[in-house]
């Protein structure tokens, strides 16, 4: 199976409104680089971690099917194999989330398509012999077109035009590839410590979310091949992502109509944790308390009426 990226499909999607709007967020953040104070450098590490630890949290939900906390997600990304009170598949999930995530993380890097099916395996997502030949041909024909389409003088670039077109670049291949896995969740066996097979999952968009996750963490990395940052989606994000495109004629369209305020939000919130100062944010609320606190201090005495009679006394 051998996938084109369409150019004109490219051109269309960057300069649909929410794809253009996000790409000015992403643009925002983009100029920040190179980083070069500790405070700036600490907090995007920090933010990095969080990312993991939300991604984790949104694939182990979808998983298990269970109400996986926050906490649950943040104790297993410190190193905790296990937790009090908690269902073992839980952490053992969680702990396959992180390894998948890991496994992952080097693709920008390396460009090894391999670690796709590892990272796959690490979820329990065992695609069958069909699929995976299907994956892996779609991302070896797309790769050298990414380089073409999104490489070169846009790589370098963090205008808001170029940061689009490489957003729509990622997003047409997110498309092609969740196109090639979401009509084959029947027929994925899916396995690991919270999922024995497909009859298990009753609810066939959690089935296909869960063939899909691979793809994501994919396409993550490969946005920060195209010097794009990375998002997260929820758990519900994600299975709604599903629902989208189930319902689409236009599955790219729709795709990135779904996808672009999300990533817009994403990279906000990622460009105020690079910026946040502790001083300056204990300072703000400070001041805000002290506005509220003048504020209902006048609205307990505006009753009162002021005697033009009395005398002023200085304090």
């Amino acid at each position: 199976m051998t996938i084109e990226l369409n150019r004109e499909a490219i051109a269309r999607v960057a300069a649909l409104p929410g794809v253009a709007e996000a790409a000015e967020a992403g643009s925002a953040l983009i100029s920040l680089w190179p980083l070069t104070e500790a405070m700036q450098m600490d907090n995007d590490a920090k933010y990095a971690e969080n990312l993991q630890v939300r991604v984790t949290h949104a694939f182990a939900r979808i998983l298990t099917g269970q109400d996986v906390t926050m906490p649950d997600a943040e104790f297993v990304y410190e190193g905790a194999d296990e937790i009090p009170g908690r269902p073992q598949s839980i952490v053992d999930t969680l702990l396959a989330a992180n390894d998948a995530y890991d496994t992952m993380a080097g693709y920008s890097e390396s460009g090894d398509v391999q670690l796709i099916f590892d990272a796959a395996e690490a979820l329990g997502v065992d695609w069958d012999s069909h699929v995976e030949a299907a994956v892996r041909e779609t991302v070896v024909s797309v790769e050298a077109q990414v380089e073409a389409e999104a490489g070169g003088r846009l790589a370098a670039s963090g205008e808001p035009a170029d940061v689009a077109v490489r957003f729509a670049t990622a997003l047409a291949v997110c498309d092609a590839l969740l196109n090639v896995v979401s009509g084959h969740a029947e027929t994925v066996g899916l396995v690991g410590p919270a999922v024995a097979d497909a009859a298990d999952v009753a609810d066939e968009a959690r089935a296909t979310a869960i063939v899909t996750l691979p793809i994501l963490l994919y396409v993550n990395e490969l946005r920060e091949q195209c010097s794009i940052p990375r998002i997260c989606l929820t758990d519900q994000q994600i299975l709604d992502l599903i629902d989208t495109r189930a319902n689409a004629g236009d599955t790219l369209t729709a795709t990135a109509e779904y996808i672009a305020p999300l990533a817009g939000a994403e990279w906000t919130k990622h460009r105020d944790d690079v910026l946040w100062n502790p001083d300056e944010a204990k300072k703000k609320a400070k001041e805000e308390d002290e506005k509220r606190n003048k504020e209902a201090l006048a609205a307990k005495f505006a009753h009162i009426k002021d005697d033009p009679g009395k005398e002023t006394v200085e304090l």
